[in-house]
């Protein structure tokens, strides 16, 4: 399959054309790859079909990556406007089993096969239009034009590999082999492992900022870590050692496994891997898209926590304490075996990046010095929950890829399989699931004397999230109330009967106001458009404890729990829903509401005007609309013309609040005259931005 050979760019070598070329190359290699991925679907009734009952159908992702392109080029200001607003609401959200992702699919009537191909050939081409067009200067940075480009890229390389496991889970008599026929038929047997030893060092993890090749935002930063002398497994557990576990009992025996591992192993009945196929005494492997006779000498696939079972029985058995690698771990095998970085490959030193097999190989295949298989044939679960590195900044585009992970739930896998393309088959990659996930994933073992130091940031660090729980649930300043309180008053003294009512709050941000609701709303629905700022408000909703970290003077920082029980708010959850959507393009089932609530909203999206002219829409009648801004209206979020006010119209000044009355008048009335609500937002200990929001209560008139 060397016409995908899918190598992420050098974002700083070259001249502007070779560069804009060499994109260009790259988009259609990509696209085309994702394009003959979903056809090996048989029929189009293989695209509604669900894999995993926690994932959505098929059809999701066959749209989602052209979804993703779109919304963040609009974001980016590249594209001016949406291009099916419909699709690119439906295919946005729901790739992991996120609290607030929307798996129901009676909320979903999914489009046809041929109409979601028409609209990847509409994006594809829109894509072709910018990277032609767009002026391109080097080396290409976060703030440059192009970065969003890759990053679509990047993103559509990731779903690749994500959607052949989803595709590996279907009943093979829905699919064929299409262009992925290259499967290595090799079987070497029993392949004999051994132990070998590394000296312990300090390893550097993290990328800088001008690193030449794409990263997503928690590759960045700098981190120092000092390993101790351990032994690695020479190669990967293969099916016939991985074998031994099951022949002992292993999926049958409690004391192997974690607390979580034995949940999941109870639940879901296992008795071997997922990918293994037993017909009486015999096994059968199951590839992407057929069943061959078991290849024991292939690498086992398996979730971390039947790698982690795994380890701790070999370890009872030979007397040696055994685990999985650290990330860092992994990097000193990446260092003493002098592995280079994909951009010096002239051939892949692998089985990764589709350059030898479309299946997994024997794990004594391809060496890397002493080991084998440091890079490719399958991922490898390290025991590293993933978190940021000291240095870590969001990405302003994708505020959302990292930091929902890192909750202590998802563990790094490292090295890449034989399906990874583009970033994901870099050294600097760092990618993590859930622990019970399936992947093209198996592992080694090390062995060592030193329990592992496991970073798990389970308070809130990242700082705008920190300030929001602060500014939620934290003390009052200045001798002012905290504004979701003031909000709540307002509603007390506006609404009638609210314990008749539905409530939807748009902006919720970390969620006080909609806890508090709850109180007093027979239904509370609460709606962010970022994930970053949902997740505490989920894990508060979930565990009743919410931990952040804000910053007190200089490096120094305050610890902060909130405990849901001391605010008298664990009452009343079962009628509270967080989830995540866009209000531009906000989903048809968050209509029929009796309040709706939308603090400081307008000022964020790029399109006010448009939402206050249809909000009507989500409103039953006679519903109330209690809408709050401080109108701090920026260039950089929308464009003038789409501003209610705050801007000079035929010489005269045309105020925010009489424009948006304009836009409100034809459906509603104006309740009561529009009040000011004052607040402190605490930046450190001595240094607070104070805001007012004016907030004007309408009902709905027609």
């Amino acid at each position: 399959m060397k016409e995908f050979n899918i190598k992420t760019p050098h974002l700083a070598q070259g001249t502007p054309e070779e560069k804009r070329q060499e994109i260009l190359d790259y988009f259609n290699r990509t696209f085309e790859l994702d394009t003959q991925l979903y056809n090996t679907l048989k029929d189009e009734d293989a695209f509604y079909m669900r894999a995993d009952p926690l994932r959505h159908p098929i059809i999701f992702y066959y749209g989602h990556t052209s979804v993703f392109f779109v919304n963040k080029l609009v974001l980016a200001g590249l594209l001016p406007e949406h291009i099916n607003p419909h699709f690119e609401s439906i295919f946005a959200i729901g790739v992991d089993e996120m609290s607030w992702d929307d798996l129901n699919e009676e909320n979903y009537d999914w489009p046809s096969v041929a109409e979601v191909r028409e609209y990847r050939k509409t994006v594809k081409a829109e894509i072709t239009k910018l990277i032609q067009t767009l002026p391109l200067e080097l080396p290409i940075t976060w703030e440059n034009a192009f970065w969003p480009i890759i990053m679509g890229i990047e993103h559509q390389n990731i779903h690749i590999e994500t959607s052949s496991v989803l595709i590996r889970q279907l009943p093979v008599e829905k699919l064929q082999t299409g262009i992925f026929t290259n499967i290595c038929e090799d079987d070497h047997g029993v392949v004999a492992n051994e132990l070998i030893s590394v000296d312990g060092s300090t390893i550097e993890l993290g990328k800088k900022q001008n690193h030449p090749l794409y990263g997503w935002d928690l590759e960045y930063g700098n981190f120092e870590e000092r390993i101790q002398d351990f032994k690695a497994s020479k190669y990967l557990v293969s099916n016939a050692e991985f074998l031994e576990f099951i022949e002992a009992g292993g999926y049958q025996d409690k004391q192997w496994w974690t607390e979580e591992g034995w949940s999941w192993c109870t639940y879901k009945k296992a008795e071997h891997p997922q990918f293994w196929i037993k017909e009486n005494d015999n096994y059968k492997l199951r590839l992407m898209t057929q069943v061959v006779p078991m290849k024991w000498s292939f690498p086992a696939e398996i979730n971390y926590l039947e790698a982690k079972a795994f380890c701790n029985w070999k370890s009872n058995k030979t007397g040696k304490k055994l685990r999985l690698p650290t990330e860092a771990e992994w990097y000193k095998l990446i260092e003493v075996s002098q592995v280079k970085d994909a951009i010096e490959w002239e051939v892949a030193p692998g089985n990764i990046n589709l350059e030898h097999y479309s299946s997994s190989c024997p794990v004594d295949r391809f060496t890397f010095g002493d080991f084998y298989d440091l890079m490719g044939n399958v991922w490898q679960w390290t025991e590293t929950p993933i978190t940021g590195y000291p240095g870590f900044k969001v990405h302003p585009l994708y505020d959302d890829f990292s930091t929902p992970t890192f909750d202590g739930k998802h563990n790094i896998i490292k090295g890449g399989s034989w399906i990874s393309t583009g970033n994901e088959a870099t050294l600097n990659a760092r990618y993590a699931f859930r622990r019970h996930f399936y992947q093209h994933a198996g592992f080694r073992y090390v062995e060592s004397e030193f329990e592992p130091d496991i970073r798990v940031d389970s308070y809130e660090t990242d700082e705008e999230v920190a300030i929001s729980c602060e500014q939620n649930y934290g003390d009052d300043y200045l001798g002012m109330t905290k504004l979701p309180l003031q909000v709540l008053e307002v509603l007390k003294q506006q609404v009638e009967k609210p314990e008749d009512k539905s409530l939807l709050d748009l902006n919720c941000d970390t969620g006080r106001l909609a806890f508090e609701a709850t109180r007093h709303f027979k239904e509370v629905t609460a709606i962010d458009a970022s994930a970053r700022f949902i997740r505490p408000a989920i894990e508060l909703q979930k565990n009743g404890l919410l931990r952040y970290v804000i910053k007190d003077e200089g490096e120094l920082s305050v610890f902060k729990d909130v405990v849901l029980k001391d605010l008298k708010l664990d009452k009343t959850l079962d009628h509270l829903q967080f989830m995540q959507d866009d209000v531009m393009k906000l989903k048809e089932r968050y209509s029929g509401y009796d309040v709706i609530v939308a603090m400081n909203l307008l000022e964020e999206i790029r399109q006010p005007k448009a939402v206050l002219s249809r909000i009507h829409e989500r409103l039953n009648a006679g519903g109330m609309l209690i809408l709050g801004s401080t109108y701090d209206w920026e260039s950089s979020t929308s464009e003038v013309e789409h501003w209610p006010g705050g801007f000079k119209k035929d010489g005269e000044p045309v105020k925010s609040i009489d424009g948006i009355s304009a836009i409100l008048e034809e459906h509603f009335s104006l309740e009561a005259e529009p009040v000011q609500l004052t607040y402190p937002i605490r930046q450190s200990s001595r240094r607070f931005e104070v805001k007012t929001s004016e907030v004007s209560v309408w009902r709905k008139t027609s």
